[in-house]
């Protein structure tokens, strides 16, 4: 099946190249076109060139949506005072989505439906519930089928 690409992407494509090509001093008028200073004295030219591609894409296709734009700031303000921070957002899981999950040498699955899960072929109300049924034991639905991280990755990162 053949792929139209937009005139957009192909001038993209181009434009983006053509950094690559680009003389460093070539790059660093391009830097001032682009964001309006002066660029960073000690970038190294690969960074120089992503920067400018990112640029680029971002003028022609858009930014970050102010949500995101918000959230990061929300992080990088958390960072720099040293708390810790949160998951941004618990993942929305839409009808249809399929989660599967091995648990003991055997393989689980679950249907995500507009208002219940589906587990082979009985219906319940959350993750938590399917969790239960396969373990026997309390779990969080999201955590046990890999949507949420566990408190060892939330506080130290996944290894």
């Amino acid at each position: 099946m053949k792929h139209k690409i937009s005139s957009t992407t192909l001038a993209l494509v181009h434009e983006i190249a053509a950094l690559r090509q680009a003389s460093h001093a070539d790059l660093q008028e391009r830097w001032r076109a682009l964001y309006g200073s002066e660029p960073p004295r000690r970038i190294s030219r690969d960074l120089l060139v992503r920067a400018l591609a990112y640029r680029v894409q971002e003028k022609a296709l858009g930014g970050l949506k102010p949500s995101t734009r918000r959230q990061l700031a929300k992080v990088a303000e958390d960072a720099s005072a040293h708390r810790r921070t949160r998951a941004l957002h618990q993942p929305t899981l839409k009808p249809g989505t399929v989660l599967l999950r091995e648990w003991h040498g055997t393989q689980h699955q679950v249907i995500v439906r507009e208002n219940d899960i589906v587990f082979r072929g009985k219906q319940y109300k959350s993750l938590s519930e399917v969790a239960y049924r396969i373990t026997g034991t309390k779990w969080s639905g999201p955590r046990f089928f890999g949507l949420k991280p566990n408190r060892q990755e939330q506080n130290d990162g996944p290894n």
